[in-house]
């Protein structure tokens, strides 16, 4: 009986994955990183390590600047610590990210021949990479990512009802997402919720009433 209800909840849940994705498919057509890399897997590379604590506006901002310098994992192993900082300053935390950025480029160029790892055990071995990072590179450049379960996601995912509201554990959340998102659909869907939480769905102030998912959300249902 425990697995049947296992079962029937996984069902459910991929249902409602479905729909989600489906409703926000027609709301935003097309599914872009917010980052700007321009199909560069260097760019995006170092623009997602850029991205934490630090707005997609800012990392894109210092971009021109920053690329026009270190266009290559080669270039970048071989810039100053000091001149990295001041070309990444305003993105904070600019002396690890610095630091991290100029570690990895150097083991891009020695051990895969100055080419973004394209599988997780490869990506998770470079410093500063996380599953969120490991997780975007995959699904944005190869296709074979995870859920990026970032602070946003996790928050909306749990509105809508995929898991309890307020979990903050993105192990949990990618345990939980991946199994119901097919693979080829994750990417799409991060980068769609993303768009959904501006608009509709904020950590504060959202107005459920307006809402294009209030009728299948969890936290939607119970406004009255």
């Amino acid at each position: 009986m425990k697995m049947s209800n296992k079962r029937t909840k996984k069902t459910d849940l991929s249902a409602l994955a479905a729909e989600v994705g489906a409703r926000l498919e027609r709301i935003y057509p097309v599914a872009e990183c917010a980052l700007d890399y321009k199909g560069d897997e260097w760019r995006l590379f170092v623009m997602a390590r850029l991205s934490a604590q630090c707005t997609d506006k800012r990392v894109n901002e210092v971009s021109e600047a920053l690329f026009a310098e270190i266009p290559t994992p080669k270039h970048a192993a071989e810039i100053s610590q000091e001149r990295l900082e001041e070309l990444i300053r305003s993105c904070g935390l600019f002396r690890e990210k610095a630091r991290s950025i100029r570690e990895s480029a150097a083991i891009i160029v020695e051990k895969h021949g100055g080419k973004v790892p394209d599988n997780e055990r490869d990506l998770l071995a470079l410093p500063g990479v996380g599953r969120k990072i490991a997780n975007l590179l995959l699904g944005d450049l190869y296709g074979k990512g995870g859920m990026v379960c970032d602070t946003h996601l996790m928050r909306i995912c749990g509105r809508l009802g995929f898991y309890e509201e307020g979990m903050k554990d993105p192990t949990k959340c990618e345990r939980i997402m991946n199994p119901i998102v097919p693979m080829e659909k994750r990417a799409d869907l991060c980068h769609r919720i993303v768009f959904f939480g501006r608009e509709y769905c904020p950590a504060r102030g959202n107005d459920c009433t307006k809402c294009p998912l209030m009728d299948i959300c969890a936290a939607g249902k119970r406004v009255k």
